[in-house]
């Protein structure tokens, strides 16, 4: 039995290792002008006032987003698919979590701008504009 519950650890770690290098191939291949499609929502009014993963507190009066990757401070403009509006934000979370569609989460002022109230969820284009001096430097590498 306690041979079996070592493996289960060994692979576990193996596999947690393989996402984390995934994650940071990932991040590394982003640059000015790249371009994501997939789904969007938006922060829901309980989360104002909180920590973000990046340390700045959530304010949805704000422009600023959610990414899985992007570097925090990306400068990312999201384009509704639907209506062609569009919405300059700067990544300070991480998320989306759960769905792996959603590729993005807004702050309400972002999602006001992109008139996505209503649906609550829509299909977008995230096209990376400016990416913080660090990993613009990590990425020329």
């Amino acid at each position: 039995m306690m041979f079996g519950r070592c493996h289960q650890l060994q692979i576990l770690a193996i596999l947690m290792c393989v996402e984390l290098l995934s994650v940071s191939a990932c991040a590394r291949s982003y640059h000015p002008g790249a371009r994501l499609s997939g789904i969007a929502a938006y922060y829901a009014d309980k989360f104002q006032g909180r920590k973000t993963a990046s340390g700045e507190v959530y304010d949805k009066n704000q422009f600023t987003a959610a990414h899985k990757t992007l570097p925090f401070g990306t400068k990312v403009k999201v384009t509704n698919l639907s209506n062609m509006q569009t919405v300059i934000v700067r990544i300070n979370d991480r998320g989306p979590f759960g769905d792996r569609k959603r590729i993005i989460d807004l702050s309400r002022a972002a999602a006001e701008q992109l008139d996505m109230i209503r649906q609550g969820i829509i299909e977008v284009e995230v096209e990376i504009l400016e990416m913080p001096e660090k990993q613009a430097k990590k990425s020329e590498s």
